[in-house]
């Protein structure tokens, strides 16, 4: 299959911490991408390049920065794209290249992307001076950049990721019978693992391997932020980082003379949003879209589950990971890796563009064993937008087309609620909660997702005060049933629920 389409080019880079003059997100781009193309060892490469896609940027954006790039590379692409927000992205991109080359829309395409907020929060907090060229606001954005929550969601402050994770965690410790407790010793040793494997990462921003215990137990250190998540369980942005992964075809690589123990085969994939607004999912702990994306994949890659050798789940929050491994069917304890990187809370959270790391580290991987078989999830907003692909040594056998997903994507949508109730009076029967605290690691507020007496869904923040707010730390809220009322003055919902009794 001539059209097949292969990685040729992968580099990573992690920036080390006390250096004096750190390179800005557009520098780590140039130097990865430069990096790919030498990793493909073909110098005619960057003459075939004629699509650029760069990742959407936490912090520190570029008027131009895909124009930017291509000028440092010396490359005159075809298209030169800045894409939306969303930690899928990068796989995505990965699904979108292979179809194109295999089509023959594109001869060879470079997808890059990387964040340096930890140098930029130095430069803040006065440790070094920097001297990169000034950050502006994108000048485009290419596709749809849709907010990832509605204005009731908004509200409640459920913007935050570290806000709305836990609601899908507090709902998946319910369903799983386990109390707050066992849960949480459960969560650390899912994420024991995921730290284990970035002490060996020489990528990964922290290599101290940590114990269950250790990431599960709250302390000044570790402390709650949304609870029940510790600090080492939330994704960890506060890193400098970049990887590229440079996309041909056989025919292309052949021509350009890369050799094929170079080549590794992305061999199917699948792209499908989830509800789009949390509160109008059915179920706060399931994720169709996952479920279907992760079974397409492997349908169009001619494998089974059985065959996959290593993963890599999204990993920004306990919940992310543990739903894409009920949904995708991988069965607990399962002793094959579940993590190439370390995940996002060890070995870096580099905003949207984490995924093109684990990317680079499967292709690595395949290159060393080619028999290999690996599966890739990425996740955007809030278990909203999801992508997943199968990569191998070699071709499937089955081409990359055009295909039409959006009959499974309907089914998905048509299962939406009605929005949630925004006046809300009488009593509330509780689906999911998470309890917000400072910077000291004391409780601040709580804020609940549950039901109507009439089956309606709606929000509310908790009316409680520090006590009983750590009660509910200690018990399982999902459930209970409190009296909920209305505020005018604040324009929010409020229940109370008696748990010191």
């Amino acid at each position: 299959m001539p059209s097949a389409p292969v990685i040729v080019g992968i580099a990573q880079f992690t920036q080390h911490r006390k250096t004096q003059r750190p390179l800005d997100p557009l520098g780590l781009m140039i130097k990865t991408s430069q990096d790919a193309m030498i990793d493909a060892g073909a110098s005619g490469l960057k003459n075939f390049i004629d699509s650029v896609y760069v990742m959407n940027l936490f912090q520190w954006s570029y008027f131009d920065a895909p124009g930017m790039l291509s000028a440092a590379l010396g490359i005159r692409p075809r298209q030169a794209l800045y894409l939306p927000v969303g930690g899928n992205t990068p796989q995505m991109v990965v699904n979108k290249a292979a179809r194109d080359l295999a089509a023959g829309r594109c001869k060879a395409v470079l997808m890059t992307g990387s964040e340096a907020i930890y140098s930029l929060r130095r430069a803040m907090k006065g440790d070094i001076v920097l001297d990169w060229p000034a950050s502006v606001p994108p000048g485009r954005i290419d596709g749809e950049n849709k907010n990832g929550v509605d204005k009731i969601e908004e509200l409640y402050d459920l913007f935050f990721p570290s806000i709305m994770y836990p609601l899908f965690e507090t709902s998946l410790r319910a369903s799983s019978g386990r109390s707050p407790q066992e849960h949480q010793i459960s969560m650390g040793k899912s994420f024991e693992r995921l730290s284990l494997i970035a002490s060996k990462n020489p990528f990964a921003w922290s290599k101290q391997a940590l114990s269950a215990q250790a990431i599960a137990t709250p302390t000044p250190e570790n402390r709650y932020i949304g609870y029940p998540y510790t600090k080492s369980m939330n994704a960890n942005v506060n890193v400098d980082q970049s990887a590229s992964v440079i996309m041909t075809t056989e025919d292309c690589a052949r021509r350009l003379g890369i050799p094929g123990d170079q080549w590794v085969y992305p061999t199917g994939g699948a792209d499908l949003n989830d509800i789009w607004h949390v509160t109008r999912r059915p179920c706060l702990h399931e994720s169709p879209a996952i479920r279907h994306a992760s079974r397409i994949a492997c349908d169009q890659a001619g494998t089974t589950l059985d065959d996959i050798d290593v993963f890599d789940l999204y990993s920004c929050f306990p919940s992310a990971f543990e739903i894409a491994r009920r949904e995708i069917g991988i069965p607990d304890r399962d002793p094959r890796d579940l993590s190439v990187t370390g995940g996002l809370p060890f070995f870096g959270g580099p905003g949207n563009n984490y995924s093109m790391h684990a990317i680079a580290a499967v292709t690595d991987l395949i290159r060393k064993n080619r028999s290999r078989r690996a599966m890739v999830t990425a996740n955007g907003w809030y278990l909203t937008k999801h992508a997943v692909g199968i990569y191998a040594g070699s071709s499937s056998g089955q081409p990359w087309s055009d295909r039409n997903d959006s009959p499974v994507q309907r089914a998905i949508d048509e299962e939406a609620l009605p929005a949630p109730v925004e006046k809300a009076e009488g009593s509330l029967s509780v689906e999911a909660y998470v309890i917000r605290h400072d910077h000291a690691g004391r409780p601040l507020t709580g804020t609940v997702i549950g039901r109507l007496e009439d089956g309606r869904r709606t929000l509310a923040v908790i009316d409680a005060g520090p006590e009983e707010l750590l009660q509910m730390e200690i018990i399982e809220l999902v459930g209970k049933t409190g009296d909920i009322r209305h505020d005018p003055a604040t324009g929010r919902n409020s229940a109370r629920f008696n748990v010191l009794e």
